[in-house]
Order: C-alpha cells, then sequence, then structure tokens
C-alpha cells in the first residue's frame, strides 16, 4: 500500500490509474493523427473478473483446485478438532491431575498447536501459488481469445479495466462464449 494524497492507495489501483491515464493521453494522439477518425475506431471493452468468475476454464481451475487441496485441508480441520478436544480435556481435568502431568500435556498441546498453525500457513502458501498459477494460465487463454477477436472483428483498441464502459462496447460475453466452446 502506498500513500497518495493522504489516502491508502494499492499498487493495483495506481497500475490501474496509471494505464487509464496513459489510454486518456494516447486515443486522442490517435484519433488526431489523421490515421482514422473517430467515427472509424471500433473500440472494445472486456471485464476480466467476470471472465475469471464465469468462463468455464476460470470455473475448471477452480474445482481442480479443491480436489487438489481438500484432502489437505480436511486434514488440517482434523487435526483443530483433535487440538480442541485436547484443550478442552486439559482444562476440565487439570484441577485433578498432578503437576507433573498437566505441564507435561500442557507441551504436548502447545506444540500441536504450534504444528497446527505451520501447517495451516503451509497451505494458505501452496494454495495461493497454485491459484495464481491457475489464474495466469486463464489469463493467457483470455487474452489469446481476445486478440482473436479483435484481429476478426478489426477492434482497434480493447481495453480490460476501465471505470466505466457502456454495455455497446462490452465483449465479455463473447469472450466468455468463446473460452467455452469445446477446443477453446
Amino acid at each position: 500500500m502506498l500513500l497518495a494524497s493522504n489516502r491508502l492507495v494499492s499498487t493495483r489501483q495506481l497500475l490501474l490509474a496509471s494505464r487509464l491515464l496513459a489510454a486518456c493521453m494516447l486515443l486522442p494522439m490517435f484519433l488526431m493523427s489523421g490515421a482514422v477518425s473517430a467515427q472509424d475506431t471500433k473500440i472494445g471493452f472486456v471485464n476480466t473478473e467476470r471472465i475469471l468468475r464465469d468462463s468455464a476454464p476460470a470455473k475448471a481451475s477452480q474445482q481442480k483446485l479443491e480436489q487438489e487441496f481438500s484432502k489437505r485441508e480436511k486434514s488440517i480441520q482434523d487435526s483443530a478438532t483433535k487440538l480442541k478436544e485436547i484443550t478442552s480435556k486439559l482444562e476440565r481435568d487439570a484441577a485433578v491431575m498432578p503437576e507433573s502431568e498437566r505441564a507435561k500435556r500442557q507441551r504436548e498441546a502447545a506444540e500441536l498447536e504450534r504444528d497446527l498453525q505451520r501447517r495451516q500457513r503451509e497451505f494458505r502458501e501452496d494454495l495461493n501459488q497454485r491459484r495464481n498459477e491457475e489464474l495466469a494460465a486463464v489469463v493467457e487463454r483470455a487474452n489469446r481469445v481476445i486478440r482473436q477477436i479483435a484481429e476478426s472483428e478489426k477492434f482497434d483498441i480493447i481495453f480490460q479495466e476501465a471505470v466505466y464502459a457502456s454495455t455497446k462496447i462490452d465483449i465479455t460475453d463473447k469472450v466468455i462464449r468463446a473460452l467455452n466452446a469445446p477446443g477453446k
């Protein structure tokens, strides 16, 4: 996070703002260059979030991740339940337990808790890494489809992020249909 104008701004927001600024600066120069007129310019917009949420490749990636990580997640949940049972038994029986036995069980519970926290952290890191890999593959496929649509339909420019885009130029549904088509 960066501080800009007394407000926290993420690097993603700064990147988006710089892209929009560049597009706003370049589009008028492109139109004024005489190469094409405003009437001849064909602009499109693609909602990347919708593609990553609604397309068949994105859904397949999500299912793949769930299958890949479900056993590990279940194991971690089982360990958390076991730790909770051990801790509650220790609290319940601590008053009648000899000091040495209570100290031994407290150490065991602390060790189990540390192990559980380590496994949870590793799980989150591995899941995030795999999710990023899967999303990158979907984005790469989507970008190929977008380029194909742009070339075949003679678009001059297609934006993937915008503050506002009219439904007239939104080609997201077309991209999703192309991604969902067999063989894509």
